[in-house]
């Protein structure tokens, strides 16, 4: 299977980067393919509504950074989001990659898989970006294949002494290829 994690962490090897490079350790070793996308530093445009993707094969109007994300987004058979919570939400750099896939709307997906990645300081947090996920997961028709919320993430690093690592590994190999 050909995964790709978008890490919508800003801040590199931080506590979002370990948990999503464990979940990619785990489905290495099962076999699939794995690609990580950093979009803290790309340069990503929120989305324009101007629907010009939906008369020209999903190419979007705007040339950003996007353009390779949405290649990947082709080749991929299962997306993974990973993102810190800031305000009870993902990060705004993923919500806006998030936002621009709807240059596939038309189109279509070929992503048949999803799962999702949280961390934050404080617990009780996560509510309204699991909601989002699931409502997208339910409407595009992507298998959830899981959900991670690793709250106490106090300061950069602190996922690396956390049972958070372990989960994302686990949640990674879990992934039965097919």
């Amino acid at each position: 299977m050909n995964i790709l994690v978008l890490n919508g962490s800003p801040r590199r090897s931080g506590n979002t980067e370990i948990m999503a490079d464990a979940f990619i350790k785990g489905a290495l070793e099962q076999g699939h393919q794995v690609e990580k996308v950093n979009l803290g530093h790309m340069k990503i445009a929120p989305c324009l509504d101007c629907e010009f993707c939906f008369t020209h094969n999903g190419v979007c109007v705007q040339k950003d950074d996007m353009a390779e994300i949405l290649d990947k987004v082709d080749r991929a058979d299962m997306i993974v989001f990973a993102s810190p919570i800031y305000w009870f939400s993902i990060s705004a750099q993923l919500k806006a990659a998030i936002d621009r896939l709807y240059a596939r709307a038309r189109k279509g997906f070929n992503i048949r898989y999803a799962a999702l990645l949280l961390d934050s300081a404080s617990d009780g947090v996560y509510r309204s970006a699991v909601a989002a996920y699931e409502d997208t997961c339910s409407y595009l028709r992507w298998e959830n294949k899981g959900i991670l919320t690793v709250p106490g993430m106090d300061a950069k690093g602190d996922m690396a002494h956390s049972d958070g690592v372990e989960k994302a590994y686990r949640l990674g190999k879990s992934l039965v290829m097919e």
